[in-house]
């Protein structure tokens, strides 16, 4: 970073005191005030608030450990008293304070569901923030003003919104990053070691399976080569991309929209059928990893960076098998009537429920205008990546100031994820398509899975629709979570056993009966009443 001119720390040192004292001001007003929850002001006139979170067990047990949280406090005279717990056990804490009533100021890094903040908000546990927003946050305001949409996606039917929201744009329509989850590398390694031409269609992927199986590709005369792995549950690390290949696919949610506008249930399509039967064949070669429906993220993790996969699934190939040319994406496969579709995932980049204020803070305009700062452009950034100018640490960022622009530092080998988690703080944030190139680079990561959408995803996408981020009402989120609860189980459950077994067309028709006594009708018209409305605004 650049040194500082004279002027320039005079000027920052004002802007600091400016803040300052209006947090100060506020803390002492009607807003201010201390109470179980939140810590009296000391005599220089800083506050303290207290706050639940959750991070990595990669990051500091402390989060004030973090250089950005260390300049957050120099910058607003706030002091924040953190109850950290790594994501394990998160949910059970905060569930446990919750319930207890011993109510912090704020729960940060909350990520709860629409379900969840309805009924906190209900309960009288949170509060609305309409009215903070309005009087005491000009960064969000400006976000909601630059992206209009957001404002209705994260108010409550009632009218109210109970949560700040986390917002990362990158790309739009089928070339968003979020458009692909789960994306299938390949070893291009093996390929050439063997060679195998990249595959193009379902049946020539076996074949390649086979060989890597068989052929010793690693050359270490031990058959200890894993054709294919993955994580076996929804999310980035399954196998369910290889679905398209036979229909419309398979998604997290077990939902796509037609181009006509109507809902469907993926997991009761007929290509979802013959996707499964397709798994089964490769079970039944031995081509699967047999820890593949049992193995967490460490596991698969550790198998990955020893390279031992022909072909697993994951967000980015550097999280699993490192930044190298060893693996390459393989582009979406024809299936057995020669189509090639590749489905579009119904994720966004926003987080709804990332951060809510409690009923017993008494320092709400302090905390709002706290929050504020997070959703500054430059802050933004560093609260979604990570910082600079951290000499104890690997740094994300190189920060010119006079420009005011963060440009992304090579990852030097570092697996993305990890470095973020390290450093960042997420919470609740905004960094729009509009920061790039003025506020920030885009990390060369993400750079890579847009071109990778574009040029390889997208042209195969059949589906003009996806479904939309609807807030549903209490009613309707109770009936979706009762629902969902025994339904995607049972989905799962089932997937899992014909996977294996191989009796998923025999079984198929009273597979279809128990989705309906599960709720599965009463769940699409939900659905389909949420898309109809979100659709027609």
């Amino acid at each position: 970073m650049k040194k500082l001119t004279k002027s320039k720390v005079v000027t920052q040192a004002a802007s600091a005191s400016v803040l300052a004292s209006i947090l100060l001001l506020t803390a002492c007003s009607g807003g201010g005030g201390g109470n179980a929850a939140s810590k009296e002001q000391d005599p220089s006139g800083k506050v303290t608030l207290n706050f639940i979170t959750q991070s990595s067990p990669l990051a500091p047990a402390d989060p004030n450990e973090k250089l950005i949280n260390k300049r957050l406090e120099e910058k607003t005279n706030v002091h924040i008293n953190w109850k950290n717990f790594t994501k394990d056990v998160f949910v059970e804490k905060r569930n446990l304070a919750v319930a207890s009533g011993d109510l912090p100021d704020a729960i940060f890094n909350a990520d709860y569901s629409d379900y969840e903040l309805l009924k906190l908000a209900k309960d009288g546990t949170i509060i609305p923030l309409n009215d903070l927003i309005e009087k005491n946050m000009p960064n969000f305001k400006k976000v909601l003003e630059q992206a209009p949409e957001y404002k209705s996606m994260i108010t409550a039917p009632d009218g109210n919104i109970y949560a700040f929201p986390w917002i990362e744009e990158l790309g739009n329509g089928k070339e968003r990053i979020q458009a692909v989850d789960s994306m299938p590398w390949i070893n291009v390694k093996w390929l050439k070691k063997l060679g195998l031409e990249m595959p193009k269609t379902t049946d020539e992927l076996k074949k390649v399976l086979i060989a890597f199986k068989t052929q010793d590709p690693n050359g270490n005369g031990q058959a200890d080569e894993i054709p294919l792995s993955f994580i076996n549950k929804p999310g980035a690390e399954d196998l369910a991309f290889l679905f398209a290949s036979f229909g419309l696919g398979e998604n997290p949610d077990h939902a796509v929209v037609s181009n006509e506008g109507k809902v469907i249930f993926t997991a009761a399509d007929e290509g979802y059928k013959k996707a499964v039967s397709f798994i089964n064949e490769l079970y039944k070669e031995g081509l699967i990893d047999i820890e593949a429906y049992t193995q967490d993220w460490s596991t698969y993790l550790a198998k990955g960076k020893d390279q031992r996969y022909g072909l697993y699934f994951s967000w980015d190939k550097a999280n699993i098998s490192g930044a190298n040319d060893t693996y390459e994406v393989m582009p979406p496969l024809a299936g057995p009537d020669g189509e090639v579709n590749v489905t579009r995932t119904n994720g966004l980049g926003l987080g709804r429920g990332k951060m809510v204020l409690t009923s017993s803070n008494k320092n709400l305009e302090t905390t709002a205008k706290w929050v504020d700062q997070l959703y500054d452009p430059v802050q933004s950034v560093q609260d979604n990546w990570g910082t600079y100018g951290d000499k104890t640490q690997q740094n994300i960022f190189k920060f010119d100031e006079a420009k005011g622009m963060l440009t992304h530092l090579p990852l030097e080998g570092a697996a993305p994820v990890e470095l973020r988690e390290k450093t960042s703080i997420g919470g609740p944030l905004a960094v729009l398509d509009s920061y790039y190139g003025k506020y920030t680079t885009m990390p060369d990561d993400a750079k890579g899975r847009l071109d990778i959408i574009k040029n390889i995803m997208a042209p195969k996408m059949k589906a003009e629709n996806v479904m939309p981020s609807v807030f549903n009402s209490i009613e309707e989120l109770d009936r979706l979570t009762t629902i969902e609860t025994d339904l995607f189980a049972y989905v799962l459950r089932m997937r899992t056993e014909w996977y294996q077994n191989g009796k998923v067309d025999e079984q198929w028709d009273d597979y279809l009966k128990e989705l309906d006594r599960l709720g599965l009708q009463e769940w699409l018209k939900i659905k389909q009443g949420g898309y109809d409305r979100a659709t027609k605004k």
